[in-house]
């Protein structure tokens, strides 16, 4: 059965029964997994989800048309920790009865618009569990005088009134995401530059003729770069865009079977009981999996829209839509009403500035993960080794003495040090849900498990 939370906030009070059992900070599909599988084990908890944005969407700045997914739809949710789970792809393709039409696009590989709508029918059932449109501000360790920490405080803002609130926990996980990475300095450029994360979102609202005749400058050599340069090109016919790559090239994602290996969930074990250098070695050795490349797809259509251009123009320098490899950019200048990229060969390491002005410059240059380290700065006195390392279950290392082991903090989605390439992706979840739900309830978790 699903867990009935309280809407309202009790108020603080530091040594009575904390009012949750659990709160998880941020409800996107780290959490979301979290609360199937606390569904699927019928855990009798006291759960609730805060989460910034005003309802669930994941990357709603990045559903682009007849953009798919790039994991089989069997790494969802659910399947790989319980098929019968009703939180499948599969259950949800029935219950919205489009499962065999599906199975005649004879595809593993879903749209990612689809995908979306099918997380949002899973967070539908969650609803009374989740507190839309609050902000979460700190987590703070509250002071147990008769020994070890026990609860947590959890103070959140309303992202319309900012009016703050506190709650109490007895575990907390924190399950924000990234944060969009732009690494120039960019004051008094805002409405120059925009993240890819808020593309389909924001561009719309900055360039709103799609028949004028823009200059646009696309800024990374991954997928969402590759996407975004693509998408322009129908979504803005008339405009020039030039994308910019500090590689050699656009470069293949490696999604072989032997590669791939590396995100099975058994995997994480392996990694996580690597020596600190062996883990680096390993990350950078299957970087191409995720960083910095394209769905090889992907990259024989812009071969073949480059092809097109050069047969009715042979002088790239007068195509439309332009790829500049060996071309970093490390600052933006004001040029008017428009700007001017400041360029680093990186063959060379000479700097220039772009022979060209944009009316804007979309970066697909990633994201920070470090969102709770501001949160539980005030804990930070509290941890092993004074760093914000994890177990291999995701708990914080705090220290044994001033945390009760009923007690404590886990971590989603910024583990990749320590848990490898998979942490920050989709594919994992299903069954690391599972583990988060055994580690933090322990043996009522397992046992509902096994019945």
């Amino acid at each position: 059965m699903l867990v009935d939370v309280e809407k309202s906030t009790p108020r603080f009070q530091p040594q009575k029964q904390p009012q949750y059992d659990l709160v998880c900070i941020g409800f996107g599909p780290a959490s979301l997994a979290i609360a199937i599988a606390l569904h699927d084990r019928a855990v009798d908890a006291r759960v609730l989800y805060i989460e910034k944005q005003r309802s669930f969407i994941w990357h709603a700045g990045m559903l682009l048309p007849n953009a798919r997914m790039q994991i089989s739809f069997l790494k969802d949710l659910a399947t790989l920790r319980d098929p019968t789970s009703k939180f499948t792809f599969i259950n949800y393709l029935k219950s919205k009865n489009r499962l065999v039409a599906f199975t005649n696009l004879s595809t593993f590989l879903p749209l990612r618009e689809e995908y979306n709508d099918y997380m949002s029918w899973c967070a539908s059932h969650f609803e009374d569990d989740v507190q839309y449109g609050f902000e979460t501000t700190s987590v703070k360790a509250v002071n147990n005088e008769n020994g070890p920490i026990e609860t947590w405080q959890i103070t959140s803002k309303n992202t319309e009134t900012n009016q703050s609130s506190t709650i109490t926990a007895r575990n907390v996980v924190i399950a924000i995401g990234g944060k969009p990475k732009i690494p120039i300095a960019i004051t008094g450029l805002e409405s120059h530059i925009v993240h890819s994360s808020s593309y389909s979102v924001a561009v719309p609202q900055i360039l709103k003729a799609t028949s004028k005749p823009h200059s646009i400058a696309v800024v990374g050599g991954g997928q969402s770069s590759a996407e975004i340069f693509n998408d322009l090109q129908t979504r803005y016919p008339n405009s020039s865009v030039s994308l910019f790559t500090g590689a050699s090239a656009l470069k293949p994602s490696d999604d072989s079977p032997f590669v791939n290996e590396i995100f099975d969930p058994e995997c994480v074990d392996d990694f996580y009981h690597l020596p600190p250098s062996s883990r680096q070695q390993s990350t950078l050795s299957n970087k191409a999996t995720n960083y910095g490349v394209v769905r090889p797809e992907l990259l024989d259509r812009l071969y073949e829209a480059m092809y097109h251009q050069r047969l009715h123009e042979p002088d790239p320098r007068k195509w439309q839509f332009k790829i500049v490899p060996w071309r970093e950019v490390v600052g933006v200048e004001k040029d008017g009403e428009r700007i001017r990229l400041r360029l680093k060969n990186t063959s060379t390491g000479e700097t220039s500035i772009s022979d060209h002005s944009f009316d804007l410059a979309i970066f697909g240059t990633g994201y920070e993960r470090k969102g709770h380290e501001t949160l539980l700065q005030s804990t930070r006195g509290m941890l092993q080794g004074g760093k914000f390392s994890v177990e291999r279950d995701y708990r914080v290392k705090y220290r044994r003495d001033m945390v009760n082991e009923r007690s404590g903090v886990w971590l989603q989605g910024c583990c990749e040090d320590t848990h490898g390439l998979g942490d920050t992706l989709l594919s994992m979840l299903a069954v690391r849900g599972g583990e988060m739900v055994d580690s933090i309830f322990g043996s009522q978790a397992q046992r509902r498990a096994r019945l």
